[in-house]
């Protein structure tokens, strides 16, 4: 990688919640800089640059005005060295393939999107890597107990950059460090993307249990060995223990299972609340990655015979194996053992 990618114009890519409040973090990290958001819908575009407003995101949220929306990705990509990734899992691939052209060799990706990928059970990292030809110090994550609506209200917040090269994720870090945010860094980025993407399955399950009116003992239960299944598979794949004990792990699984704000924990309580699949994804208007991971965390876990009891029944819930009824009572029936990762 050569000169200073992490200098300069940076574009975030997807104007949801979460892409357009860490635009909001890196516009009040950088004052002088030009953040870049890509808008897909140009309604959206007009009306950050228009209001410095996103309305439909983040209610009414003001922005910095060093922010500017751009409806054609090209525009937003353009002169700038380093690109933040916020869209659904499921569509990078095909995305990147098309915006390939437009990203320079020398630029940094960083990644907030927590999924896998159905089909190849890829990480999103690796995803980056394979479709843009990077080396994998030019690709970083970001993770951690990072509801959007609370940290555009400026509320203190946590979070971690990982990436192979720590002096890289250092440089990424300086660049989103605001009053209210602050990013800690790690060369885990297997064990901070598990985290991040394991805890959404988790947060429906907990979900599920919270809209068929179970207590606290139940939720606390399945959070905790939720964090088990979350470890055990994050090992298998050569994460590491402490990163799942730390703000990508245990924060961001508290953060999800238990805030109303989370759209993972939102999609359970109204599947446990009787609502069909299609009537959840039609009530929601962001994505909950954890309905469209699920099978894919499941089939790498099975692959790797890493034993995942809570994300299996959750699967059998959304594929319509199982009930709601039933998945309370499944969700610690394994065989008696010691307590731990095992």
């Amino acid at each position: 990688m050569r000169g200073h990618a992490a200098d300069g114009a940076i574009a975030v890519l997807g104007a949801g919640s979460w892409g357009t409040t860490f635009a909001k973090i890196l516009a009040d990290s950088n004052p002088a800089v030009n953040i870049k958001l890509w808008a897909r819908r140009p309604e959206i575009a007009d009306q950050i640059n228009a209001e410095h407003r996103n309305r439909q995101y983040l209610n009414d949220i003001a922005l910095p005005k060093n922010i500017v929306a751009y409806p054609l990705v090209a525009e937003a990509l353009a002169g700038v060295t380093m690109v933040v990734l916020a869209v659904p899992a499921q569509t990078l691939r095909a995305q990147l393939r098309e915006w390939k052209p437009l990203i320079g060799p020398d630029v940094l990706v960083v990644s907030l999107m927590k999924g896998l990928e159905l089909g190849t059970d890829s990480r999103m990292s690796q995803v980056i890597a394979e479709e843009l030809d990077l080396p994998a110090r030019q690709i970083a994550v970001v993770s951690g107990p990072n509801l959007a609506m609370e940290i555009a209200r400026q509320e203190p917040t946590a979070s971690v950059v990982a990436c192979t090269d720590q002096d890289v994720a250092v440089r990424i870090a300086n660049r989103c460090t605001a009053p209210y945010f602050r990013p800690y860094t790690n060369t885990d980025v297997v064990g901070t993307e598990i985290g991040g993407i394991v805890k959404n399955v988790i947060a429906l399950a907990v979900g599920i249990c919270e809209g068929r009116q179970m207590g606290d003992n139940t939720k606390a239960s399945v959070i905790t060995r939720g964090l088990a299944e979350t470890t055990r598979l994050a090992l298998a794949l050569g994460g590491k223990a402490e990163t799942m004990a730390g703000l990508a792990g245990m924060g961001d699984l508290i953060a999800t299972c238990s805030s109303p704000l989370s759209r993972n924990h939102t999609a359970g309580r109204l599947l446990g609340e009787g609502l069909s699949l299609e009537e959840v994804t039609d009530r929601m208007n962001q994505t909950a990655e954890g309905i469209k991971s699920a099978q894919a965390v499941l089939d790498a876990a099975t692959h790797l015979n890493v034993s995942v009891p809570i994300t299996e029944n959750v699967v059998a819930v959304l594929r319509g194996k199982i009930s709601v009824a039933e998945l309370g009572p499944r969700l610690l029936a394994r065989e008696l053992k010691a307590e731990g990762p095992q």
